[in-house]
This record gives structure tokens, sequence and C-alpha cells, in this order.
């Protein structure tokens, strides 16, 4: 968490474990952008890596709803919210999903929207 936020989102909550307690979030506190890059691995690990991912056209909305401390353990729920065919490209679907993280109390820790595009079996006639 250190070695990202030193990287990436250096301010002081994200780097010393005094200043996350003297802080809103209570102890040392993972960067959002921390959280979202741990859900991509996850999501790749549960069932990118052996799709038809073509990537996607970026996060309809992210919502970090409590901090990520340290010693968190996360886990994930994956909904899909719809699926359709792409209207300039056929051969390609489009799927809505919902992440919700969650922490070892089953306390809502974000929750991410995004869009991810997917070869299609076949094309539309």
């Amino acid at each position: 968490m250190i070695e990202f936020a030193s990287e990436y989102d250096a301010q002081p909550f994200h780097l010393d474990e005094e200043a996350g307690r003297n802080s809103i979030l209570g102890g040392l506190a993972a960067s959002g952008w921390m959280t979202c890059a741990v859900t991509m691995r996850m999501i790749f690990d549960d069932f990118l890596k052996d799709s038809v991912s073509m990537g996607s056209p970026g996060i309809t909305s992210v919502q970090w709803r409590r901090p990520v401390l340290a010693g968190d353990t996360l886990s994930g729920l994956v909904e899909i919210l719809d699926a359709r065919r792409s209207a300039s490209k056929p051969g390609m679907g489009i799927v809505n999903f919902r992440i919700t993280l969650t922490n070892q109390k089953a306390e809502v820790v974000m929750v991410q929207e995004n869009p991810i595009m997917f070869a299609c079996r076949e094309a539309a006639a």
C-alpha cells in the first residue's frame, strides 16, 4: 500500500500509520486507485483471463464507501447489469457489470460499474 501510494497517491494517510489514524480514515488506508487496481486484478483472475474480452471504454462509476485499511482482506461480487450487441460492431457485445468489493467484516468498501466489450460467438444477421 505504501509503495503504491508513494508512487501514485502520496497523501499522508496513505503513507504513514499515525497520519492515517489521525485522519477521518482511522488508520493507514489504501489509495482508492490502488483498490481499483486490485479489483481489476481480481476481475482478470476470476473471468477475464479465460474470456474473449476486447477491453473496456471506461468506468461508468466508482464509489469508495469505506477505507481499505492495512490488514483488510477483500472479496468481490460481480453482477451483470445488462448485455447487448454493439450497433456499430456486430461482432462485439457490451456487458455492463457492477463489482461490489467487501472487507472481512462484510462491509462494502467499493462499488464500481463499468462496461466490458467481448467478442460475440457469431455476428448478428
